[in-house]
């Protein structure tokens, strides 16, 4: 194999719409095999991010500690996130602590809401709440000059808003959570990975909390919500045929909701969003798939 070849069938596997094992294998091979012959850190990354992704967290591990091993920033980003949440298992505050001041310190706005989010746990430091609101407050103006997708702007207007309905201001902290869905929404239709998946249902848990769930105006992550309860729904895929569309049900199943979509059952939620399909594309990364989406009932 050659440098050339190996960098064809990463090209090829990350434009696939599905892939089979051989696939993945030969994509692992080429990225083992970058990362011997040019050393670059962004390669290490890259395979480490697909194993985080694959939630194969003992190999992102690995990948993230050898790009570390070059001083690369990113590296110290996702292992903060990896010893936070103990994704292999076990959570290790201290680590977690030193990477993302290491990277708060540079001005890196996803490590500053993390140190924030220690503050507020009383995580490796002292429990200070108030040290956490001075944070997000002054990380706020900082993410909004921001015009790229990739920008914490959801994660850091998301916790201004729960600042601000502590506070008693419903009507920023709505109109906060409405930036963050819409930025986040955008960000999805690029990266469906389950954690800003993850952020888009607890943004839209909160909304809801706030104001009335409006059923004359459903977008496709409104669907979080809808799919908590029992639920009829049409979502039109044709702008120039009312006849045409796809049926979505919940229906209550102990605690949960259950889900059919167009025909294939889903446990709740969050698989319905993971692993739901429509004329090949993935629906969750499909803004605009639909054009209208309707409640029966």
């Amino acid at each position: 194999m050659t440098v050339k070849e190996a960098r064809e069938i990463v090209r090829n596997f990350n434009e696939a719409f599905s892939y089979s094992e051989e696939d993945e294998f030969m994509f692992i091979e080429a990225m083992n095999f970058l990362i011997e012959e040019e050393k670059r850190p962004q390669d290490m990354m890259y395979l480490g991010g697909y194993y985080y992704e694959q939630k194969a967290f003992d190999l992102a591990l690995k990948y993230y500690e050898m790009a570390a091993t070059y001083d690369y920033d990113a590296a110290y980003e996702c292992l903060g996130y990896i010893w936070y949440y103990g994704r292999t298992g076990e959570r290790d505050f201290k680590k977690a602590f030193e990477y993302f001041s290491k990277m708060m310190d540079k001005g890196h706005l996803v490590a500053t809401y993390k140190v924030a989010d220690m503050y507020k746990n009383g995580y490796y430091v002292e429990k200070n709440y108030d040290k956490y609101v001075e944070i997000i407050e002054d990380l706020y103006p900082l993410v909004m000059e921001c015009n790229n997708v990739f920008a914490p702007i959801p994660e850091v207007c998301t916790r201004l808003a729960r600042i601000r309905t502590e506070q008693g201001r419903t009507d920023e902290a709505i109109e906060l959570y409405q930036t963050a869905k819409d930025v986040l929404g955008i960000r999805i239709t690029h990266n469906a990975f389950f954690g800003n998946l993850n952020i888009m249902k607890w943004l839209i848990d909160d909304l809801y909390e706030l104001k009335p769930f409006n059923y004359d105006n459903v977008d496709l992550y409104d669907l979080y919500y809808l799919l908590k309860s029992p639920h009829e729904i049409r979502m039109y895929d044709d702008p120039e045929d009312e006849t045409s569309f796809v049926e979505l049900k919940s229906v209550q199943e102990g605690e949960n909701c259950e889900v059919c979509f167009d025909g294939k059952w889903f446990h709740d939620r969050d698989d319905f969003f993971a692993n739901a399909e429509y004329n090949d594309f993935m629906v969750k990364s499909s803004y605009d798939l639909f054009w209208k989406i309707e409640v029966m009932q």
